[in-house]
C-alpha cells in the first residue's frame, strides 16, 4: 500500500514540476488511472466493499453510471472547452455521504467525476492532431506544491495512521492536483469569469434557501453531529446541504468576496443593486451558521480587496486597529464576549474545544521535531499522548500550522510556510489590475486566516481551485 501510495505521489509531483510537456501528460494521466485503483486496494476487504461485492447489481450499476457520466462529461469538455471550469465550479460544493471501512466519508462525488473527465478530455485534445498548444510551463509554486505531496508520501511512511494518510492522498490530494493542473491551462475569458460567478451566485442562494428552512423548521438535513450540538446551545446552527456549518460558512464568505470584487469595481447602478441585494442574502445566510472563522475570513478578505481596490496603507491600517481593539476586548474586558481566560477550560469551552486541541497538538510537535508522528496521524497520537476520548479528539487540530507541525515536524511547516509564501507572490502579481485576479487573492487569503481556526487546507478543494484559476490568470514573468 505504501509502495503505490508513494509511486502514485511522484507521479502527480512529475505531472506538477517536469519541464518536457509530453512526460507531464503522461504522468497525469497515469495517475488519475493509478488513484482509483489504490482506492480499492485500500477498501478491499473492509464491510463497505464486501457489501458491494454481495450485491454486484448494485456495483454494476454505480460503475455504470459513474463511466457514462464521464464519458458524457468528456465528449462535452472536448467540445466545449469552457465548461470544464464551469462544470468544476458547480460540483465545488456538493458532498455524497459513503460508507468507507467502518466509518462514514462525505465524499466530493460529482466534482472527482467532473476530474475524471477533465483528464479523459485534456488527455485526448492533446493527442488529437494539430492540438500542438503548449501549456503554461512549471514555476516555483508547482514546485512548492510537488515538495508538499512528496513529503507528505515520504512520512506516510512511519505514520501512527497509514489509513488516513492514503485516504487524504487518494480522496483529497490526488483528485485535487489534477483539479489544479486542469484550471491551470483553462483560457479565461472575462464572459467565462462572468459566467462562473453567475453558477457561485446561484449555489450560493440556492444554498442559503435551505439553511433559512433549517432554521425556520428548527431541522437540519444532514450531520447528526450537529443535530445533537444544537439541543444543548442556546442558538441554532444551520449548515444547509453541507456536513459542518464552519465549512459552509467558508463557502458562502468566498462567494461573497467575489460578488464584493464586482461591487467595488464597478460604477453601474444596476450592477451595483444586484450585488447589494445578493450580499445582503448571502450576510443572512452567513450568521446563521455561527461561524466565527468564517466571519474573520471574511473580513480579512474584505480588507484585501479594499486594499487592492483603493488604498493598500488606509486597508492595513484598519484591519490593524480592529484588531487591536479586538485583542482589548478579549484582554480587558472577556466577560463581554463570555470568554472565562483564568483557566484552561474556560478557554477550552469558549473556542469549541479548540484550545485543548491546540495546546495538545504543540506538545505533540515539541515531542518530535525532526519529522513529527507521521502524516495524517494527529487524531490517533493525540488520544494515545493526550489520554483523550475519541470525540474529544479528530483528524487536526483545527488549526493547520499546529496539525502540521504534530504530523510533519518542521520539514512540514517549512515546506507548508514555503506553499504559502509562493502562493501569495504568484496570486498577487497583477492583482491590482483586474477584479477577477483581487478576488482570488482575497478568497485565498480568507481561506488561510480559516484554516488558522479550523481545518482542511489542501485538503479543501476550494484552495486547489483558487491556486489553478489564479495561475491561469497570473502574468507570466518575462
Amino acid at each position: 500500500m505504501i509502495a503505490a501510495l508513494v509511486l502514485l505521489v511522484l507521479l502527480l509531483a512529475s505531472a506538477l514540476v517536469l519541464g518536457d510537456a509530453g512526460r507531464r501528460d503522461r504522468c497525469l494521466m497515469a495517475a488519475a488511472g493509478l488513484t482509483p485503483v489504490l482506492l480499492v486496494a485500500h477498501i478491499a476487504g473492509t464491510s463497505a466493499f464486501e457489501s458491494l461485492l454481495e450485491r454486484p447489481l448494485v456495483l454494476g450499476a454505480f460503475a455504470l453510471v459513474a463511466l457514462v457520466s464521464v464519458v458524457a462529461l468528456a465528449a462535452l469538455f472536448v467540445r466545449v472547452p469552457s465548461a470544464l471550469p464551469v462544470a468544476a465550479v458547480a460540483a465545488l460544493p456538493f458532498r455524497v455521504p459513503l460508507a468507507i471501512g467502518s466509518s462514514t466519508a462525505n465524499l466530493l462525488v460529482p466534482l472527482y467525476l467532473v476530474v475524471g473527465a477533465g483528464v479523459v478530455a485534456y488527455g485526448w485534445s492533446r493527442l488529437r492532431a494539430g492540438d500542438g498548444s503548449e501549456p503554461r510551463p512549471p514555476g516555483w509554486l508547482e514546485r512548492a506544491l510537488a515538495v508538499v505531496l512528496v513529503l507528505y508520501a515520504a512520512q506516510a511512511t512511519y505514520s501512527e495512521d497509514v489509513d488516513r494518510a492514503v485516504e487524504n492522498v487518494v480522496f483529497f490530494y490526488a483528485p485535487f492536483t489534477l483539479l489544479f493542473v486542469l484550471l491551470a491551462r483553462v483560457a479565461w475569458t472575462r464572459r467565462l469569469a462572468l459566467t462562473s460567478l453567475g453558477v457561485l451566485v446561484g449555489l450560493a442562494l440556492l444554498l442559503v434557501g435551505v439553511g433559512f428552512v433549517e432554521y425556520a423548521t428548527r431541522t437540519l438535513l444532514l450531520n447528526p453531529k450537529v443535530i445533537s450540538s444544537n439541543q444543548f446551545e442556546e442558538y441554532f446552527r444551520v449548515n444547509s446541504l453541507f456536513f459542518d456549518p464552519n465549512i459552509y460558512g467558508r463557502f458562502l464568505a468566498l462567494v461573497m468576496l467575489a460578488v464584493g470584487s464586482v461591487l467595488v469595481w464597478t460604477s453601474r447602478g444596476r450592477v451595483v443593486a444586484g450585488a447589494a441585494f445578493v450580499l445582503a442574502a448571502l450576510w443572512a445566510g452567513l450568521v446563521l451558521t455561527f461561524s466565527q472563522s468564517s466571519f474573520s475570513g471574511l473580513l480579512v478578505g474584505l480588507a484585501v480587496l479594499a486594499g487592492l481596490r483603493w488604498n493598500p496603507r488606509l486597508a492595513l491600517g484598519t484591519a490593524a486597529a480592529l484588531a487591536a481593539a479586538g485583542l482589548a476586548v478579549v484582554v480587558l474586558a472577556p466577560q463581554l464576549i463570555n470568554l472565562d481566560a483564568r483557566s484552561g477550560e474556560g478557554l477550552d469551552n469558549a473556542t469549541s474545544g479548540r484550545y485543548d486541541l491546540v495546546v495538545g497538538g504543540g506538545r505533540l510537535a515539541a515531542a518530535r521535531p525532526a519529522g513529527g508522528w507521521g502524516s495524517g496521524s494527529f487524531g490517533r497520537a493525540f488520544r494515545r499522548e493526550e489520554a483523550a476520548s475519541e470525540q474529544q479528539a479528530v483528524s487536526a487540530s483545527h488549526t493547520i500550522p499546529v496539525t502540521v507541525a504534530a504530523e510533519q515536524g518542521i520539514p512540514g511547516l517549512l515546506a507548508y510556510l514555503g506553499l504559502l509564501g509562493l502562493a501569495f507572490a504568484r496570486l498577487g502579481r497583477g492583482a491590482r489590475a483586474d477584479p477577477v485576479r483581487a478576488f482570488v487573492l482575497a478568497a485565498f487569503a480568507a481561506l488561510v486566516v480559516h484554516t488558522l481556526l479550523y481545518a482542511a487546507f489542501l485538503e479543501d478543494p476550494l484552495t486547489w481551485a483558487l491556486l489553478g484559476v489564479g495561475s491561469a490568470l497570473a502574468p507570466r514573468r518575462p
